[in-house]
């Protein structure tokens, strides 16, 4: 491997191109990236959770409560881990991806939960529109559409108990901390994409 090049005695590589790489440079920096984004990753989820915070935008609850909501409902009804993390995520992506937010969170989810998780919070968005898209001239009903896959009642089920009931400013909800060592244990799990190398870029 390359000698330490900076003055932190820290190895640093000597392009500014990814292409210039040898096998060794990548042998370092793939896992130095995989170990400092795995460290962080659930300190990051809470600060983004903790981004959405703020006005209401004429609802009774910010979408921060809304997601405490969702998770504590979900935990207190004894659902599985990966589903309550689930549940304590699904919007987080509101602030970065308003159009396509489901997508989002799905991603995030899909290296470490089930993939019954991961369908429920991929098609959320479009199955809370049965409370709301007709107001819109829009179709309730166009969750019909995965009427035949096996997650559509759980996802049916998902939206009625976690979601378009959480937006209630009397509920008691857990604190986030309550929900550090369920993003604990998700997030350290190995990925479970297949193919996918802990490489940068």
């Amino acid at each position: 491997m390359a000698e330490p090049t900076n003055h932190n005695d820290e190895f640093m590589v000597p392009w500014t191109e990814m292409q210039y790489g040898t096998r060794e440079h990548y042998e370092y920096l793939g896992p130095a990236f995989y170990e400092h984004a795995r460290e962080s990753l659930v300190d990051n989820l809470m600060m983004l959770l903790g981004l959405l915070k703020g006005p209401k935008l004429g609802y009774q609850t910010d979408r921060y409560s809304h997601s405490l909501q969702s998770g504590t409902r979900a935990y207190r009804n004894d659902e599985p881990v990966d589903m309550v993390v689930g549940a304590l995520l699904h919007d987080v992506a509101d602030g970065f991806a308003p159009e396509n937010h489901s997508d989002a969170a799905a991603a995030l989810l899909r290296p470490y939960v089930d993939e019954e998780t991961h369908w429920v919070i991929k098609y959320h968005g479009l199955f809370q529109g049965y409370y709301y898209f007709h107001h819109h001239d829009g179709d309730r009903d166009a969750r019909e559409m995965h009427k035949d896959s096996p997650y559509y009642d759980r996802c049916v089920d998902f939206c009625h108990e976690y979601d378009q009931n959480c937006f209630d400013p009397n509920y008691p909800v857990m604190d986030l901390q309550d929900f550090r060592p369920m993003l604990d244990e998700v997030f350290s799990r190995p990925s479970n994409v297949p193919g996918v190398a802990p490489l940068p870029g």
